[in-house]
């Protein structure tokens, strides 16, 4: 195995694309999922609790599933699940009042959270800083207040282009989060934290950029540390921007082709993993152009796409 808990982190630092598992909506989280789930062929699994039940109780089964029927082939103790929270990433006050949503989902022990119509720096930078415990320095402003000089009365800043703020989630689910990593809970602390911008941490953040005001911004949403994947969100962007009720995926409509491509490159500027959906007829083009992320949930795309790529790794 590789010394990684997360196996999606662990292929994308090798640039290997990872292909993903799950379901937008219906997700049936149980115990007896979770073990079946554990023998999956993906890279890691999604739950989509966007538009599906936002089931705290049944994920903390789920994962507790996925142990009991693990490890996985690749001698990860589970695979890894990113959950797409219910929060829309609109504005920053909606993130800041709705991170509960992200404590709740990650102290079940998942791997990742994905935000849902990113539209500003501002709201993926809470939605960042409210994953991540207020100990962890990387990407912090400097020049922000010390803890010390904040318990003294000084006024709030806000951090400067580029940067970070401190960290809002706070103790107490690492009780629950550490055993399905297999870790100590100081362990835990440690690791759980952002991929790339942590070179040592577990967790895979990702934004969903669908939206016009979220493909205006994308440039200065991507730029914001801590962020591992994104992808250009073509059903919600092709309602919003053409009034398109049938998803269209390939070939794009020009304007959603020129979305794609502006969101794709923002990611290529900034190592940004770039997510899409592919099929075995399409796959190598991708992964050839730059895509990392595979969604449309064919095992048969995964099979041509890691032979493509003569992937290492068992599978």
């Amino acid at each position: 195995m590789n010394g990684r808990i997360n196996r999606a982190i662990a292929l994308l630092q090798q640039d290997q694309a990872i292909y993903y598992t799950g379901h937008h909506t219906g997700h049936v989280l149980t115990e007896a999922a979770g073990r079946e789930d554990a023998a999956t062929w993906a890279d890691y699994i999604n739950i989509g609790m966007e538009h599906g039940a936002f089931d705290v109780a049944g994920l903390a089964a789920y994962m507790q599933g996925l142990v009991a029927g693990g490890p996985t082939r690749t001698g990860h103790r589970t695979p890894a699940v990113i959950v797409e929270a219910p929060v829309n990433g609109t504005d920053e006050a909606n993130v800041r009042h709705n991170a509960w949503q992200f404590r709740q989902i990650l102290g079940r022990g998942v791997h990742g959270v994905l935000l849902c119509q990113a539209e500003s720096g501002d709201a993926v930078r809470a939605f960042v800083e409210s994953c991540r415990y207020p100990h962890q320095a990387a990407g912090v402003d400097p020049g922000l207040p010390s803890p010390l000089d904040r318990m003294g009365g000084a006024a709030p800043t806000r951090p400067g282009p580029g940067r970070l703020g401190t960290g809002t989630r706070g103790r107490g689910s690492e009780a629950t989060a550490a055993p399905i990593w297999s870790v100590e809970e100081q362990e835990y602390f440690r690791l759980c934290d952002p991929w790339p911008l942590n070179p040592e941490g577990a967790l895979l953040l990702g934004v969903k950029i669908e939206s016009p005001e979220g493909v205006a911004r994308c440039e200065e949403i991507l730029s914001v540390p801590g962020i591992g994947f994104a992808e250009m969100g073509p059903g919600d962007l092709g309602l919003s921007l053409l009034g398109r009720t049938r998803l269209q995926l390939s070939p794009y409509p020009p304007e959603m082709q020129a979305a794609r491509d502006r969101v794709f490159a923002a990611c290529r500027a900034r190592g940004i993993a770039f997510l899409e959906h592919c099929t075995p007829e399409t796959i190598a083009a991708r992964l050839d152009e730059g895509v990392r992320v595979i969604s449309g949930g064919r095992e048969d795309t995964a099979r041509v796409g890691r032979a493509h790529q003569r992937r290492a790794m068992p599978v």
